[in-house]
């Protein structure tokens, strides 16, 4: 026991030298570890035998040099594929006119994930980033009971001091939303700088002054909008390529990229006001955005809190002003497209519409304040036309409905009389603000009146309904009305020369009022041939004065005159398939048996002593077969609801099909 112990102290006292000497013992360099043989030191020399012999740099052997090696091996052929990847994504991006890898990984917020789900537009699949639901508080997790505090705040905003969640918190304050230049899409070279020059010249030269002088635009350089708002500067351009032939590559990618950022800013806080004025100024132009647009732009308006800049306003904050005109254009831009649909409005009335004449009188009222203010009133007594008569094309105005109308006509009347001499002429745009006011005015007498003929039984040659006395005298409000909102167009330069750069509600105007002139025609045009042989010096037989021969005119005219325009716009503007569907309408009283040119010999009206040239309209006048009227009659689909029936007419408007959000 004593010799063990002796010899465990012995071992346990040399232990360190041992591992030592353990440490540092000679191995086999790597020479002779690879040819498997003995590794023979000589002296004073720092090579083994065998290296020396054969003239080799002698290495030591690392057991661990074989995973260096591999590691750095598949390291490398990680980053090749890793770069053959990277640059495919690139040129699908470029093909696609997305932005650059880099600005999007820049941008990414951190735990945004890639949702599985595939987002489609018109056939078109995207995958969508979304970014990660945030719950997280602000620093300062105290409720607030000082003095300072709301008594009673809104729901929320009393949710929000309780829990202090930021993504509860309302917009208290508003910043400027500004851009890098070199992030946005003329930046990455989607577009090149010089034709994005170009298209926002062009707008600015045609179009800007057409909106109220340019409300929808407080920047009068391309560099000044780039900074403010990428949004706004993808609406403009994609607006004046849609308004310049041969831009169609031009408008396809400016089209891409605003689609793409109203994507992402549809579940966005937006914290610019530029981008409101992006989604109204597209929703005017747009016609497959339109309705989307307007109701985007109200609900991000009222979360910005610009419902509540009148009242400011009137508490003597001078830099509201803007922002009061802004909520103006959004009712204004909601309205137009609820009532093109005849969808119910989102906005409801408020004390900024109610109190037009407190904002107007100001030492800082502009001629665009008086345009736009015209047409908030304008759209106030629509609104409640609206609510009045309902939008049900089932459901006819009863005989008590009438003296509701007349009180409507009176209204849109004084309208006339008060903002027609207020719309001082523009010397950019001539005569045509206070001209506006009448093709307005006509429109809206129009679209009011022709509710009178709303869900009435089919017309026949057999039993034809008497109108009341009452409802004749609307409807021939609304014939002379739709006539006189096309004579308009045609016998004013300075309205002709606008047309290429209004709103498609304008051109929608034309195109209803067409579509019903020619529908009352066809149908309402059979009633009179089987009434009486002479139907041609009389009014229809019915008590409407109704002159088909002047229908049939001024459609051609419209038709004629709206080719004419779309010539100078690109072939996805919604005039050329407003002409295109007026020619088709007119195709129904053109057949080979009594061509549209023929006319009879001229008759005398016994009321006026008039002549006019009978117009032989697929037999109705003359000795051809007689249309059958009564045989798919729909009163709707003669003048739609309340509204115009915007997407459901003939015209075959420019669908969203058309802009190939992908294109391949």
């Amino acid at each position: 026991m004593s010799q063990k112990r002796s010899h465990e102290d012995a071992e346990h006292s040399a232990g360190p030298q041992s591992q030592a000497a353990r440490i540092t013992k000679i191995r086999a360099c790597a020479e002779c570890k690879r040819h498997k043989i003995k590794c023979e030191p000589v002296a004073g020399e720092q090579k083994c035998s065998k290296c020396l012999r054969s003239n080799l740099e002698c290495i030591p052997h690392n057991p661990n040099q074989r995973f260096h090696e591999e590691d750095a091996l598949w390291k490398a052929n990680a980053t090749a594929e890793l770069s053959q990847l990277r640059s495919a994504v690139q040129v699908l991006l470029r093909h696609n006119q997305l932005p650059d890898l880099a600005s999007v990984t820049d941008k990414t917020p951190t735990g945004t994930i890639i949702s599985p789900l595939n987002a489609s537009e018109n056939g078109a699949h995207t995958t969508m980033i979304v970014p990660p639901m945030d719950m997280t508080r602000e620093n300062s997790v105290e409720s607030d009971l000082g003095e300072e505090s709301e008594l009673v705040p809104a729901p929320m905003r009393s949710l929000y001091d309780l829990t202090r969640i930021r993504n509860l918190r309302s917009h208290i304050g508003r910043k400027t939303d500004t851009n890098s230049m070199e992030d946005d899409f003329i930046g990455q070279g989607i577009i090149s700088e010089s034709e994005a020059e170009t298209l926002f010249t062009s707008f600015m030269e045609n179009m800007y002054q057409l909106l109220w002088a340019g409300m929808l635009v407080p920047h009068y350089t391309l560099h000044a909008v780039r900074l403010h708002s990428t949004l706004l500067t993808a609406a403009i351009l994609a607006i004046s390529a849609m308004h310049t032939p041969g831009r169609g590559e031009a408008l396809q990618k400016c089209y891409n990229v605003f689609v793409t950022l109203t994507y992402s800013a549809c579940l966005a806080r937006v914290d610019s006001l530029d981008d409101i004025r992006a989604l109204c100024l597209a929703a005017f132009y747009l016609s497959n955005l339109s309705y989307k647009l307007s109701g985007l732009a109200v609900r991000n308006a009222i979360e910005m809190n610009i419902h509540q800049a009148f009242h400011k306003l009137m508490r003597g904050h001078a830099d509201q002003r803007d922002n009061v005109r802004l909520w103006y254009a959004v009712y204004v831009c909601e309205r137009q497209f609820s009532i093109a649909y005849g969808r119910p409005p989102l906005l409801h009335e408020d004390v900024a519409t109610k109190n037009i004449e407190r904002f107007l009188d100001s030492p800082h009222t502009t001629p665009g304040d008086i345009r736009l203010c015209a047409q908030v009133t304008l759209f106030k007594i629509l609104t409640e036309a609206y609510m009045t008569f309902g939008s049900d094309p089932e459901q006819p105005l009863t005989e008590a409905d009438f003296q509701q109308l007349r009180m409507f006509n009176f209204a849109i009347e004084q309208w006339r009389l008060l903002w027609q001499p207020r719309s001082a002429d523009s010397a950019p745009i001539g005569s045509y603000p206070s001209k506006g006011v009448v093709l307005y005015y006509h429109f809206a007498r129009f679209q009011l009146n022709s509710l009178a003929l709303r869900a009435l039984p089919p017309p026949s040659a057999a039993s034809s309904e008497t109108l009341s006395y009452d409802r004749r005298e609307a409807a021939n409000i609304a014939i002379s009305a739709a006539t006189s909102t096309l004579t308009l167009i045609f016998e004013e330069p300075d309205l002709r020369r606008a047309m290429t750069a209004v709103p498609i509600f304008t051109h929608t105007m034309v195109a209803f009022c067409a579509t019903f002139l020619l529908k009352m025609a066809k149908t309402w045009g059979g009633v009179a041939q089987a009434a009486s042989p002479e139907w041609a010096t009389e009014p229809l037989g019915l008590g409407l004065n109704f002159n088909i021969s002047q229908v049939l005119s001024l459609s051609r005219r419209s038709a004629n005159f709206l080719a004419k325009v779309a010539d100078s716009l690109n072939d996805k503007h919604l005039t050329k398939h407003i002409a295109r569907g007026i020619k088709e309408l007119l195709k129904h009283f053109d057949t080979p048996e009594t061509p549209a040119s023929t006319t009879a010999p001229p008759h005398s009206r016994p009321d006026t002593g008039e002549t006019r040239p009978v117009e032989t309209l697929n037999g109705i006048g003359g000795s051809g077969p007689a249309i059958d009227f009564t045989d798919g009659y729909n009163m709707y689909d003669l003048i739609g609801s309340y509204g115009f029936g915007f997407d459901e007419t003939f015209l075959g408007q420019a669908a969203s099909s058309d802009f190939d959000l992908w294109p391949s």
